[in-house]
């Protein structure tokens, strides 16, 4: 693998545009998450995880920049890069971009893997902490992300 994975392209939708003209700010979300179930199945996880297993993720935290509006049916695809995990845990980085190459926001997530008899953060099984562990493999020779890590403030001079 010698970049992020990248999502089927997607098309944003006229019910989610705002009164500003543009994509409301919560679809960006959706568009992250789409993004997201694309690559799951590579990691163990996807439609039939939570009824064979017990177990399911869960966000914990979501870190959101937006870059560049995004306006009705804008073709768009999501990357995905898996930038660490342990084994109840994985940090992992994502952007949208406009099928005409510029970015548009990009994401920051920390995801628990959940037993759902508690709920609780547990080990994930074996087999998927092994696929998780050759993507993140995989993804190890990338860059960090330049606008990984950003913090929000006002600065004072």
């Amino acid at each position: 693998m010698t970049t992020p994975f990248r999502s089927e392209q997607m098309t944003v939708k006229p019910e989610w545009i705002d009164y500003n003209g543009h994509l409301n700010m919560a679809y960006y979300n959706v568009l992250f998450d789409e993004g997201a179930d694309q690559v799951y199945p590579l990691m163990g996880f996807g439609p039939d995880y939570l009824e064979q297993t017990g177990c399911t993720t869960y966000t914990a935290e979501f870190h959101l920049s937006y870059v560049r509006e995004l306006h009705v049916n804008d073709p768009v695809f999501v990357t995905f890069q898996l930038v660490d995990f342990d084994a109840k845990r994985f940090h992992s980085y994502q952007e949208i971009w406009h099928a005409d190459g510029w970015l548009a926001a990009c994401g920051e997530a920390m995801t628990l893997h959940v037993d759902q008899s508690g709920p609780r953060v547990a080990p994930m099984p074996a087999d998927v902490l092994a696929k998780v562990s050759a993507l993140a493999s995989a993804h190890a020779s990338f860059p960090r992300p330049e606008r990984m890590g950003a913090s929000i403030g006002i600065k004072r001079r």
